[in-house]
């Protein structure tokens, strides 16, 4: 049994955070990040806002990340003991691949190879707030955030709102534990309906009548408690 699961969403929403711990926790688990797939600083090309345009989809190698995903794809087992993850006996045959970034929805060819797509959202301030306190390789100029970063955060959330990609939206503002918490039993309740489903007729447990707690996603839908408008 094959998961990938993808960690989404905005800038300094959580993603990285989010991405280790549920590393550590789930069996037999790879992760792939989007930032190891940014081109060279001197093929990033400057926009008409005037910067650098490192928050676009044309700023990563997204086929190389498509050629690593379906490496792990093809065979799991030798993609992890490449990246030195342990196969778990109990759980030989269950294999999960991470894929944390924020523009993970975007790149058409990689959209219908996940299992779980989630997507992690703060409030602007909260947002631009956050990003003030990172040290990055390369440092924001003055004036990034306002005149690129969220503007680009908008236009491709927009963009997978649109189209139609099914997310679970996740509110960064919880704490990391509540947050792990909540992807952690998601994931879990999916791998055991996938089981189950696998599983012959004879050997499958009665599904329990009336409503239960679902693993479904939800359609891309902006959250009315995370305002995302300056």
């Amino acid at each position: 049994m094959k998961l990938i699961v993808g960690i989404g969403g905005m800038t300094n929403g959580g993603k990285t955070t989010l991405t280790n711990s549920l590393l550590r926790a789930l069996p037999n688990c790879c992760v792939i990040h989007q930032d190891d797939f940014f081109k060279p600083q001197d093929q990033i090309a400057v926009g008409e806002d005037g910067f650098k345009q490192w928050d676009v989809l044309e700023s990563l190698d997204m086929e190389a990340m498509l050629n690593t995903v379906q490496a792990w794809l093809s065979s799991p087992r030798k993609f992890a003991r490449a990246h030195g993850v342990s196969v778990q006996p109990e759980a030989s045959d269950t294999h999960i691949l991470l894929l944390e970034g924020f523009l993970l929805y975007s790149y058409k060819p990689l959209v219908d190879l996940y299992s779980r797509r989630y997507f992690l959202t703060v409030p602007y301030e909260e947002c631009k707030w956050r990003r003030s306190t990172r040290n990055y390789t390369v440092p924001d100029p003055p004036g990034l955030f306002d005149g690129h970063v969220w503007p680009m955060y908008q236009k491709y959330r927009q963009e997978m709102e649109a189209n139609g990609v099914e997310v679970v939206y996740l509110d960064g503002t919880k704490s990391r534990e509540e947050l792990f918490r909540e992807v952690l039993e998601d994931i879990q309740n999916s791998l055991l309906n996938r089981s189950q489903e696998s599983a012959p007729s004879s050997a499958r447990p009665a599904r329990p009548q009336g409503p239960g707690r679902g693993c479904g996603h939800r359609t891309a839908r902006p959250a009315a408690s995370q305002p995302d408008i300056v």
